[in-house]
């Protein structure tokens, strides 16, 4: 009899380095800024709504894609913010999260043996997506000064294969916003070759020094082959809710709502209902949001200097930062970063983690600066403790 053995794909997926690096921390008691989430409350009327919910008993099954507050909501956010005209009936469904937007895009819009188009260095889940859904990552690289990318390169990498190209604005790890001009290329060659865009916009209002996110569905030609995918999570401060949507042509979101419906039947309903007032929050919540973020961001630039790590580029969006561990004396981000951990007390993730081949970001390593100030000023501390090594 055969050995029972995985199937092809689960042996094809890789476990998350984040969160490894998380249970890391936790067996050390190290700062974890590792993994991108708070330690700081999320907004008091948002959770008082979601306890509202509760005591309301609105504890049942959702509508499965989607609670009809929080997609009124949503269609009413992104008209004020983007002008984006949103039907909450046939162009949105409510998701665990984006993760499971993302795996729900690729699965019901992609077909096994197609090829998705993946900037690199990546956030983990988009070439796990696109091998649950049998397909290939096909890499393009992004390159410092500011993480761009080359044209040429780009357009190389369309192939009759290609159905979907991931484009993560601001971005995980990097901090990279795209710019008008860039999202303008990238439509040109989905349009000129027919290939859908699926955009992570997770950290869609924590910019700085004038940033700004601009959804790829706005760029002309792109409001019929964009999946615009987004949550609660980062910009509301609440992870663990896993409340997350995909907004779409009517088409694609039927299909993405045919996957979702079978894999997690709906995202938790009280937390929905606490959605549609977080989404409702007045325009000077981002405006303090992204100036909370940027204190953040100038306090961990210090610390990074301090200790003697060089950021690979000051972040434009999001809140991780790359920096080289050469400086440390480690060629390894993977040794530096369990170094750290274990030795420090202040958890990052290998650079090597965001890459599809060894070499790139082979010595750097990625913070996460989601954290109160003071959590901050101890972990640069410790990393200046570190860095000065014994006496």
């Amino acid at each position: 009899m055969d050995r029972v053995r995985a199937s092809a794909t689960a042996a094809s997926l890789t476990e998350s380095v984040i969160r490894e690096m998380t249970r890391l921390a936790l067996q050390h008691d190290a700062i974890n800024l590792a993994q991108g989430f708070p330690d700081f409350p999320a907004p008091e009327q948002v959770k008082r709504a979601a306890v509202a919910a509760i005591e309301a008993d609105q504890n049942q099954y959702p509508i499965t894609w989607g609670q009809r507050s929080i997609r009124e909501a949503l269609a009413d956010k992104y008209r004020h913010h983007y002008g984006m005209q949103i039907d909450p009936e046939r162009n949105v469904c409510v998701t665990c999260g984006a993760t499971e937007a993302m795996i729900g895009a690729m699965v019901g819009c992609v077909d096994p043996g197609q090829e998705v188009i993946v900037f690199e260095p990546f956030y983990e889940n988009y070439g796990a997506a696109a091998a649950i859904a049998g397909a290939s990552p096909r890499y393009v690289t992004l390159r410092e000064p500011g993480w761009s990318f080359d044209e040429a390169e780009l357009a190389a990498a369309f192939t009759s294969a290609t159905r979907a190209i991931v484009v993560n604005t601001p971005g995980n790890p990097t901090g990279k916003v795209f710019s008008r001009e860039e999202l303008t290329a990238i439509a040109r060659l989905c349009e000129r070759h027919g290939v859908l865009a699926i955009t992570d916009e997770i950290y869609e209002h924590i910019v700085y020094d004038g940033a700004r996110h601009i959804p790829m569905a706005t760029i002309p030609g792109m409001e019929d082959r964009t999946i615009t995918i987004s949550a609660l999570s980062k910009t509301y401060s609440v992870t663990g809710w896993r409340v997350g949507w995909a907004i779409a042509p009517p088409d694609l979101t039927d299909a993405i709502r045919r996957v979702h419906d079978f894999v997690t039947v709906g995202a938790p309903t009280p937390f929905q209902e606490a959605g549609a007032v977080a989404l409702r929050l007045p325009d000077s919540y981002y405006q303090r949001l992204a100036a909370d973020y940027t204190e953040r961001r100038g306090l961990m630039l210090g610390v990074l200097a301090a200790a003697g790590l060089r950021p690979a580029t000051t972040p434009a969006g999001a809140y991780y930062i790359m920096t080289d561990a050469s400086a440390l004396g480690f060629a390894d981000g993977t040794a530096a970063a369990r170094a750290l951990t274990v030795k420090a007390g202040v958890a990052a993730v290998p650079g090597s983690s965001f890459y599809s081949r060894p070499g790139p970001g082979r010595s750097m390593i990625r913070f996460s600066y989601s954290k109160r100030l003071a959590t901050l000023r101890e972990a640069g501390r410790r990393l200046a403790e570190f860095s000065a090594g014994p006496g």
